[in-house]
């Protein structure tokens, strides 16, 4: 397991753990990260990534970024 920033562009991952306190993992979920999920790293931008899940696009900052386990 590991954070969502190590993931290669372009390959697609199953999301397994969502961490963070109770508002920022309902905000995830409320974004498509959900336990058991795919997720697909579109780009990376200083940090912050762009991520495909549940047929939408998605920028995520590295801080919540790291808190998708994969």
């Amino acid at each position: 397991m590991m954070p969502l920033t190590f993931a290669s562009p372009g390959e697609e991952n199953m999301i397994r753990k969502v961490g963070g306190n109770p508002e920022v993992r309902a905000h995830l979920e409320n974004l498509g990260f959900v336990v058991g999920g795919a997720v697909t790293v579109v780009s990376t931008i200083g940090g912050n990534l762009i991520v495909n899940v549940k047929e939408s696009r998605v920028a995520v900052s590295k801080e919540m970024a790291q808190k998708i386990m994969i």
